[in-house]
């Protein structure tokens, strides 16, 4: 593994907290990633050198539309996209796929059908079922393997037919970490003429997004979920990007990215967003362009992550009375280290608060993955115990984890 872990967490000031005498454990990273130093100087350096809004003849609003277009071609490297005119900013990924949903969605009509999925963020969820609802389009919904606790692929493009419009998918689970196979999906609804909407908030941290090898038509993902700030980007395929009609400002720009984007941008944030990707690159060396530097650095990040699956996996493997849901391989082609777990005798609110006292983050709940948790028959209040490892994270985090939880099982 080329990256050094104990080098690279010098740059997280995070990762060197202590509290009452304890440092922090961060295993909550799929409900959002702590911040290298280089994501907050960017962010600093906007209000320190003067704020400013777009289209002045001034320092520093030219300083600022130099932010936005670099935010914009550093994600479209990270995302592949044809052009960094592909990259739409927003408020945070529900936000964008709440206004996409409505632009998208005026010309459906009554008898048109969309697809969701059980598995998904209801992120990903909600938007479509209002829109179709307005629009009297017919919702569908693709169910999950519950044994496995991912998507059933199979039923999903059993469901696509010439009357689909849309199928709206996550390309991995926030709550089991599991990842979808996105190609059949997107070949087959393509064949049927539907758009594909990818939700890839939970993959981007984990594996390289390339939105021209998959072909989607949307892509959404937030910049907080992989080390930068609360920012969602949104990737807009040609022609949509022109095509497709936002409800927007008059005077707003009729062309490009700027059509979706309502309203002044949060520009400190947006230079956050560079300072992640730039952040990731330096993880795969100094040798060739953004995009090289990037695909070596997931492929060592995967590599790395998946020694902390088969760690956390063999641990759990020795607990009595808890239960993993989903993949119970580490292999980092099929899951995320993202497990989703319950306990015989406890609850995982009860073991999240106990936990959280002993400086150990991790999350309990549904994770607004509501159609997962309802399918598997587990009670909405109750929900599982997250745990989540980042490349960040250690092997020495993963033991506490379990030093702490095994009395509690025995």
């Amino acid at each position: 593994m080329p990256f050094d872990v104990v080098q690279l967490r010098e740059q997280f000031a995070a990762l060197h907290q202590v509290s009452d005498g304890q440092p922090i454990c961060f295993l909550d990273g799929p409900g959002g990633t702590q911040v290298p130093d280089r994501v907050i100087h960017r962010m600093s350096d906007v209000w320190v050198k003067g704020n400013s809004n777009l289209g002045g003849a001034f320092a520093s609003s030219k300083a600022i539309t130099k932010i936005v277009l670099e935010a914009r071609s550093y994600c479209q490297a990270l995302l592949n996209a044809p052009l960094a005119s592909n990259i739409v900013f927003g408020a945070n990924m529900t936000t964008l796929t709440f206004s996409l949903s409505r632009a998208i969605s005026r010309d459906w009509h009554s008898g048109d059908e969309v697809i969701v999925t059980e598995l998904d963020h209801y992120a990903n969820v909600s938007p479509w079922k209002q829109a179709a609802k307005d629009r009297g389009a017919i919702i569908k919904q693709a169910r999950i393997d519950t044994k496995e606790g991912s998507l059933d692929v199979p039923h999903l493009l059993s469901l696509i037919n010439d009357k689909t419009r849309l199928v709206a998918v996550s390309c991995a689970s926030n709550t089991t970490g599991s990842i979808t196979h996105i190609k059949p999906i997107i070949e087959t609804a393509h064949r049927f003429g539907a758009q594909v909407y990818l939700d890839a908030v939970h993959f981007a941290p984990h594996h390289l997004i390339d939105v021209q090898e998959w072909d989607c038509d949307f892509l959404v993902c937030s910049a907080y979920k992989f080390f930068g700030p609360q920012v969602g980007i949104a990737y807009v395929a040609s022609p949509w990007l022109e095509i497709v009609e936002p409800y927007k400002v008059e005077p707003a720009p009729n062309v490009g990215p700027a059509r979706f984007e309502t309203g002044t941008q949060s520009f400190a944030q947006i230079a956050g967003v560079t300072g992640a990707i730039d952040y990731l690159a330096s993880l795969g060396g100094d040798q060739g362009g953004l995009r090289t530097r990037l695909k070596q650095a997931y492929q060592d990040i995967g590599d790395y992550e998946q020694g902390l699956s088969s760690r956390f996996l063999a641990e759990l493997k020795s607990l009595p009375n808890v239960s993993l849901i989903g993949r119970s391989e580490a292999n980092h082609q099929v899951r995320t280290p993202t497990f989703a777990l319950r306990f015989k005798g406890h609850t995982p609110q009860e073991l999240a608060q106990a936990l959280g006292a002993k400086n150990i983050c991790v999350w309990s709940g549904h994770f607004y993955a509501i159609g997962l948790i309802n399918a598997l028959g587990i009670d909405q209040k109750e929900g599982v115990l997250r745990v989540g490892c980042m490349h960040y994270n250690t092997e020495s985090e993963i033991e506490r984890f379990f030093a702490w939880l095994r009395p509690w099982l025995s």
